[in-house]
Order: structure tokens, then C-alpha cells, then sequence
């Protein structure tokens, strides 16, 4: 990939400006709520949700983003507080044309535009770390060319630490989760998001995965014009999900069929998952006759790898719960890094994971919900949860947990907008018939080793 000719760098006045904006938000909304509980009374936690997310509505950046993640795991932050912050819309306002001849000239030089055939002015969509246009290259293909706003990095870290402002006021209002892994998780992540050399290997990794698979399609990175800050791609062609609610059963069907297979697939054979299962991050295409067929998976900024230990023991957590044998439901917790389970810790997780595995565990056609909408999947079984937990005390969620489980209550919620009905539990044993870690494990090694990925732990 072509060097950047302008090493930015975490520049010490991008994070105090960041420091000093999002401080001065978020350091208001927490005095203020601070406040409130000093002089008694019940907390009006719906209103301390307002205050943080009005706070964070203002930034539309890496911070954003992260309170959207925080408002899908069980009490991370209250759920009046995620409630709130679920609100938040991912689009950014787009940056003018004079910041991308600027940044395009910043990536690859002088003369950049002479290297298309054609470049749009203006974006084709703009989100929370950057933004894309269209363009063709001179091969005449269709091209989508994504660029990172300026100073990122000394975004990304100013935010990260305030970050620790939200669970730090979380935690004085006795907590039933530990954030310290959370926060450990997320930083890794968003910082991964950063780099667009990875992206593009993550892309060549999906690209083997699904290679003459007729029903997911995945873009292939430009090389010669993209760098660590500029991303260039072909250009998928499609329309949103949701343009297609209204579609016949058997078209909505088909769709939830193919984003079902776009995601266990990946996770039990190779051990990767999309973990940012927002809507604008797939679009659907059609066959010759204008059908719809297909689904376009984009944005490969947040492809979470995991060891085959903890795919194992996601499949026998589902095995535990289809024969209730409680050894292995606990062995499988123990895999995925949980600690200090006895009886009643066990017994609470059980909640969450039954309503997780639920629509897996029945052999029949349904629906992922009945009477459940989008924004609200998940909401009541997370409260159940957290209510449990406070009585029994703060439990430390794993890492490896964190995405996981956003990426199910995302896909869950994509179900739910086309209204699917499918035998969901057939699909899932489709996919993990004749699971062998071992063998798993292999497959992901070299998966990873053919995209210059590191390997996953084996352990």
C-alpha cells in the first residue's frame, strides 16, 4: 500500500482540544448528576441519560460510537442511561471538499485526482471516523474511496479516557458489572478501526472465506490507492436492508438467510465475526431480473478474532442448554473467561444466554421475537439480568463477551426489522455440524496467515 506522506501522529494539541470538549460535556453531565444524588432521593436515571447523551450527541465521533456499544450489554451503564444513548444517530456531518483535497493530497500525493478517472465532491455517506465517496478509476471500474477524518487517533484517545469518567460515575451507584475488561476490550477495538491497511486485509480474509458463495458478496481493496488513512475499494452495488421491509415473506426470508449465514459461518469455521452488525453496513443486491438476492457485507473496520477455545465453548453452551447438562454449561463459561462460578452466578447467566440461544433451541419455523421491536431486543432480559446481579454483587464480564454479544443483539435486531421467519435452529446446526476445535483452529491459522493477520490465541 502507498506510504502516507504525512505521518500523523496522537499530536499533543489534538487530544488537549479533545480533552477540553469532551471533558467540559461529559464533566458537566456527570457534576450534575453527581449533584442530584448528593442531596438524596431516588436518582432520575432516565434524565442522568439524558444529560450524558446530550452531552455525547454533540461529538459525533469515536465516543458516540461507544456509547451505542456500552447500550447493549447488560448494565455496563444503567439501562435508563442506555435507553437514552441508544438514540444517538452513527452519521456525522460530512467534511467540505477543501478537507479532502487536503487529506487525498496528505495520502497520495500531488496529483492525486489524476489517478481517477472521476472523484465525487461529495460523499456518498458520512459516519463517526470517516467518510466515502464515489469515484471511477481509470479501468473504468466503481470505485469507493474512504477517508478518515483528520487527528483520529488523538480522538479516539482523548474519548477512551473519558470513557473512564462514565464507569467511574457508574461505579459509585454499585454496579452489577465490573468494566474493567470492557473498557480494556473497547479500546482495542476502536483503535483497530483506525487502521485501513488492516481493514483491507480483514476484507481479503471475508473475501476467501465467501469465495463463490452466490449470496454474499464482499468489496476488494485497491491497493496502489489506499494507505493506512485512505481506504479504496470497488464499489458494491445495492439498496438498504430496510428498503426491503415491505418485500414478500420469501424475499425477507431469503435476506435474513444469507446475513444468518454471513455471520455463524465466518465465527464457526474460522473463528471471526463482524462485530458491528449495524444496519448501513450491509446493503442487498439483485440478480439479473431485478430480484433480490443477496447481501453486500461492508465496513470491515471491527472484525473481532477469536481462539478456538471460546468458539468451543459457544457451541457447548448451546449443547448444555439443549440437554441441560449443567456440567458442560459451566465448563463452557470457564472457557469464555468467567470466574467465581457457584450456583447463583450460573443460574443468572442462564438468563441471558437462554435468551440469546433461545430462537436456536426450538426445531421450528418462527420468528426471532414475537411483539418485540428492534430498539427494544434484548431490554427486558438485560434488566432482568442486572437487577439479579446487584443483589449477588459486581461480576467482571470477559472480553472476548463483549463484542460477542453486541454482534448477537445486533443481528437479532436485523431479524426483527425484516420480520424473518425461519427455522433458526436448523440453520445454526447447519453450521456448526462436525465443530472439531483442533481442526478450527487449523483452518484459522491459515486463514489469518494468508491476510498477514496475527493468529488467534490457540489456548
Amino acid at each position: 500500500m502507498t506510504s502516507s506522506q504525512d505521518d500523523e501522529k496522537n499530536r499533543l494539541t489534538g487530544r488537549v482540544s479533545r480533552y477540553a470538549r469532551v471533558g467540559t460535556g461529559i464533566g458537566s453531565a456527570a457534576a450534575r448528576i453527581a449533584g442530584a444524588r448528593l442531596f438524596g432521593g431516588d436518582p432520575d436515571l432516565r434524565r442522568e441519560g439524558e444529560l450524558l447523551a446530550a452531552a455525547l450527541g454533540q461529538l459525533k465521533g469515536p465516543l458516540m460510537k461507544v456509547a451505542q456499544l456500552l447500550a447493549t450489554i447488560p448494565d455496563a451503564i444503567p439501562p435508563e442511561w442506555a435507553a437514552e444513548l441508544m438514540r444517538l444517530q452513527a452519521d456525522a456531518p460530512a467534511m467540505g471538499w477543501a478537507f479532502v483535497k487536503r487529506r487525498m493530497t496528505a495520502e497520495l500525493g500531488l496529483g492525486w485526482e489524476r489517478r481517477f478517472a472521476e472523484f465525487e465532491h461529495q460523499p456518498a455517506h458520512a459516519a463517526s471516523l470517516g467518510q466515502v465517496h464515489r469515484a471511477t478509476g481509470h479501468d473504468g471500474a466503481r470505485l469507493a474511496v474512504k477517508l478518515q477524518y483528520p487527528d483520529m487517533e488523538s480522538a479516539v484517545e482523548a474519548d477512551l479516557k473519558q470513557l473512564g469518567v462514565i464507569f467511574a460515575l457508574h461505579a459509585r451507584m454499585r454496579p452489577a458489572i465490573d468494566t474493567t475488561e470492557i473498557r480494556q476490550e473497547i479500546a482495542a477495538r476502536i483503535r483497530e478501526e483506525l487502521d485501513y491497511a488492516r481493514e483491507a486485509r480483514h476484507m481479503g480474509l471475508y473475501a476467501g472465506i465467501f469465495a463463490g458463495d452466490p449470496d454474499i458478496r464482499v468489496p476488494v481493496p485497491v491497493p496502489a490507492l489506499s494507505t493506512r488513512r485512505l481506504l479504496t475499494m470497488n464499489w458494491l452495488e445495492g439498496r438498504p436492508i430496510l428498503s426491503h421491509r415491505d418485500a414478500g415473506q420469501d424475499t425477507r426470508n431469503r435476506l435474513a438467510t444469507a446475513m444468518f449465514k454471513a455471520w455463524w459461518y465466518p465465527f464457526s469455521h474460522f473463528g471471526v465475526i463482524h462485530g458491528d452488525p449495524h444496519l448501513g453496513n450491509y446493503t442487498v443486491f439483485d440478480d439479473a431480473d431485478g430480484t433480490p438476492t443477496g447481501i453486500n457485507l461492508l465496513d470491515y473496520g471491527c472484525i473481532r478474532i477469536f481462539p478456538p477455545r471460546f468458539v468451543e465453548g459457544v457451541i457447548d453452551l448451546y449443547r448444555g442448554l439443549m440437554a441441560e447438562d449443567r456440567d458442560r454449561i459451566v465448563s463452557a463459561y470457564e472457557s469464555w473467561g468467567f470466574r467465581g462460578l457457584d450456583t447463583e452466578l450460573i443460574d443468572i447467566l442462564n438468563i441471558w444466554a437462554r435468551f440469546i440461544y433461545g430462537p436456536l433451541l426450538t426445531d421450528r419455523v418462527r420468528r426471532i421475537a414475537d411483539g418485540v421491536s428492534p430498539a427494544e431486543y434484548g431490554r427486558r432480559e438485560a434488566m432482568r439480568v442486572a437487577q439479579a446481579l446487584k443483589a449477588r454483587g459486581p461480576v467482571t464480564v470477559p472480553r472476548e463477551f463483549v463484542f460477542m454479544d453486541r454482534a448477537a443483539i445486533g443481528l437479532g435486531g436485523v431479524f426483527l426489522h425484516l420480520d424473518a421467519e425461519l427455522n433458526f435452529y436448523r440453520l445454526f446446526n447447519e453450521q456448526i455440524e462436525g465443530f472439531d476445535r483442533a481442526a478450527m483452529g487449523r483452518r484459522q491459522a491459515a486463514a489469518l496467515a494468508s491476510q498477514g493477520l496475527a493468529s488467534a490465541d490457540a489456548a
